[in-house]
């Protein structure tokens, strides 16, 4: 993957976090941007077009949760967040308000660079893959979803999918009525295999954002079933 034209925004209240990274991810070929609070973060943000946003949780005049907020109310994004809290529900807020995956610090910078590279790939549609494809879209229910065009719709609105979501649904909708454990998912769509269980929470807090925008009732799934002690499955429709 050309990194050359990726632009990155680092926003983390540690100078030396920032200097590491953006030498490191400059020598890479990506441009760098800087921030050192959630304002100059959001500054950024609206002043340049990005390909992807790595947030510390704990920044200062507007954290990392509500700068994630923000950028999720226009924007798909794809969203790295950093944190040092150690509880489980923390990083999972993230999650839910739209990350595509986190880190934990302390952490490596070449765990970092392997997940950015993850992200992208995951989230930036290859155009021979797109050749290939010469599917019609899908229709069951309310849905109709359209691998080519990397759109799906419910009730003829457009759903505003994240890339992660996407790819998840695609990997389910392409494997339906098979049974796909977390790991699998974990490793196919974010490109990295779990070195402790905690790290599939990112699969079930995103999965469960999917299907609070394709189900009529989240709580009583209709297409992505989960698979007890295995992980889940996309009910075979067509």
């Amino acid at each position: 993957m050309k990194v050359s034209n990726k632009k990155l925004l680092i926003a983390d209240n540690d100078e030396i976090v920032r200097k590491v990274l953006a030498t490191r991810l400059t020598i890479l070929g990506y441009r760098v941007f800087l921030a050192s609070n959630g304002k100059g973060a959001l500054n950024v943000f609206n002043t340049e077009l990005l390909d992807l946003v790595i947030i510390d949780i704990m920044l200062p005049k507007l954290d990392g949760y509500e700068v994630c907020r923000k950028i999720r109310e226009n924007s798909q994004v794809p969203i790295i967040i950093l944190t040092g809290l150690g509880g489980i529900s923390d990083r999972v807020f993230g999650l839910e308000l739209g990350a595509d995956d986190y880190i934990v610090k302390p952490f490596s910078p070449k765990e970092l660079e392997a997940r950015i590279k993850s992200v992208l790939r995951r989230t930036t549609p290859k155009l021979e893959n797109i050749k290939e494809q010469n599917q019609s879209p899908i229709s069951f229910g309310d849905l109709i979803i359209d691998l080519h065009k990397r759109s799906v719709f419910k009730n003829n609105a457009k759903v505003q999918l994240t890339g992660i979501e996407f790819n998840i649904l695609e990997l389910l909708i392409t494997n339906a009525g098979k049974k796909l454990s977390r790991n699998m998912i974990l490793d196919n769509v974010w490109g990295y295999t779990p070195e402790r269980y905690v790290d599939t929470r990112v699969v079930d807090v995103h999965v469960s954002r999917l299907r609070s925008k394709l189900e009529r009732n989240g709580s009583k799934p209709e297409y992505i079933l989960t698979v007890r002690s295995v992980g889940y499955m996309f009910q075979y429709y067509y």
